[in-house]
């Protein structure tokens, strides 16, 4: 077996810095939290720490070693919180009876190879009406030397992602871009700029102003594209 990654996470401490992006995605998923969670790939716990009080239990499975070290100092004295120093895979191979009535993956999927396989094992690991909660990078277009600094395989396509997930047998419940007015700056920053980290000023400023208003227009109609996509899968109760 290949030795777990050192992820330094310099791109997190400046995402972790963001409360309206990441309060955005959490309202999306707020009602479709329940009962005993898992989150992969949790990273320095930012979001974690939001969707804890909504769980009874929440598994974090982080395969970075000094990212686990992190988590344990924030989480660490936490019962209701077990932290796995593991990979998806890893997991699925090691902990093959886990059982969850939500599973979390935020900027995750798209750093996963075979990320069929993975959805595959999210739904045997989910209780029948338990919920998968996706959060992943959109646009092929769009995939740029960050998104390769950052360990991405791909960008999205919200086509791409719904047949993956429905070929799972996992029922769509929300399926929607999101970030409309994130495209262009990535775009013009990161994709032809060919940036290779986040400006931390220009992501307070996007934060500040930017999601307010994105917020705003993408609650009068939903964005036809968007700099990410958000989904929700529901395990149906009834095997297909």
């Amino acid at each position: 077996m290949s030795a777990k990654p050192i992820y330094e996470g310099h791109d997190l401490e400046v995402l972790c810095a963001l409360p309206r992006y990441y309060g955005w995605i959490y309202d999306y998923f707020e009602q479709y939290l329940t009962g005993n969670g898992a989150e992969f790939g949790p990273g320095l716990g930012t979001n974690s720490a939001r969707i804890l009080p909504k769980l009874a239990t929440l598994d974090l499975i982080e395969p970075s070693p000094n990212l686990v070290k992190k988590l344990i100092e924030r989480f660490g004295g936490d019962a209701r919180i077990k932290i796995v120093a593991d990979g998806i895979e890893g997991f699925v191979n090691s902990s093959p009876n886990a059982k969850y009535d939500t599973v979390v993956l935020i900027n995750v999927l798209e750093h996963v190879l075979d990320d069929a396989a993975a959805i595959q094992s999210f739904y045997r690991m989910l209780r029948p009406g338990g919920h998968l909660l996706l959060f992943v990078p959109a646009l092929p277009i769009l995939f740029s030397k960050l998104d390769k600094e950052l360990g991405h395989y791909r960008r999205y396509s919200l086509s791409r992602l719904i047949r993956m997930v429905t070929n799972a047998n996992f029922d769509i419940v929300l399926g929607r871009y999101f970030d409309i007015l994130g495209v262009l700056p990535w775009l013009l920053i990161n994709t032809i700029g060919r940036a290779t980290r986040f400006n931390p000023y220009l992501a307070w400023l996007y934060d500040s102003a930017g999601v307010p208003l994105t917020r705003l227009l993408e609650s009068l109609m939903p964005p036809m594209f968007g700099k990410n996509i958000c989904m929700v899968a529901l395990k149906p109760n009834k095997a297909k």
